[in-house]
């Protein structure tokens, strides 16, 4: 394995987070601040619990989801974009690296960067609510896991886009609708039937429910179940990165 390369496009894409670090950092964790106001304080006082949690308490594994789903998808399909968009693709295409060495510094990059988004916001978090964490290495572990996912999505966006309107349209019209409808704010069992049946078509649902698994030691979903449905998934998006490199799909002009 080619570790130089992939140290230096790794290297050279998380030092472009720390140049915009506003953007990067800081803008999502007002964001979410906002979101603990509204939610946790304005709507939280109106509802005591949800499964034996306060609300506000409830929603935070949601919140860390929905920014470091959208963050992860982001980068990683941004990192990708930029060297098509200014033509530097072709010297990563006819450099000795294989398309697995790219897609690790590329995705690793924006997974890392989505972590310590996830991160700040969590100790965000506590400076709003009493932030109680059961499972805390799992935690860390399904973060990480729900980072490098996304971000292997986010690749596969960043490669199919051929404008800056492609790159924004996904995220925008796909990725958070499914987060906000993948029980980032409530329990998927509070919905009626058919509703509960068909958001279990939505991946975030079982990566939210093991997420908060993570923290209350209860959820919505099977655990094993969800973390079945979340190697499927990331094994679709490296088949189809796979499948790109292979055919030049909107790689070669």
């Amino acid at each position: 394995m080619n570790t130089y390369a992939i140290w230096a496009i790794y290297r050279h894409e998380m030092s472009r987070a720390f140049r915009t670090t506003l953007q990067s950092l800081v803008a999502p964790v007002i964001t979410t601040s906002l979101y603990f106001v509204v939610f946790g304080g304005a709507i939280g006082s109106r509802i005591q619990e949800v499964e034996g949690v306060s609300y506000a308490s409830f929603i935070v594994p949601g919140l860390i989801m929905l920014t470091v789903l959208t963050q992860s998808v982001t980068n990683a399909a941004f990192g990708i974009f930029f060297p098509k968009f200014i033509g530097s693709i072709y010297e990563y295409l006819s450099a000795p690296i294989s398309f697995y060495e790219l897609t690790i510094g590329f995705v690793g990059a924006a997974a890392t960067k989505s972590v310590l988004i996830g991160l700040i916001i969590l100790a965000t978090a506590t400076a709003f609510v009493d932030v109680h964490i059961a499972y805390p290495v799992a935690m860390v572990l399904l973060l990480v896991l729900t980072c490098i996912v996304f971000a292997l999505f986010g690749f596969i966006i960043g490669i199919w886009a051929r404008n800056f309107e492609q790159l924004q349209l996904v995220p925008l019209l796909i990725i958070t609708p499914l987060v906000f409808l993948g029980g980032s704010f409530y329990s998927v069992t509070m919905l009626p039937e058919p509703w509960q049946t068909v958001t279990l078509f939505n991946p975030v649902v079982y990566l939210v429910s093991v997420f908060r698994w993570s923290f209350f030691g209860a959820a919505d979903v099977n655990l094993a179940f969800s973390l079945l449905m979340i190697a499927l998934f990331s094994a679709a998006c490296i088949l189809i990165i796979r499948w790109m490199f292979r055919t030049g799909y909107r790689l070669r002009a």
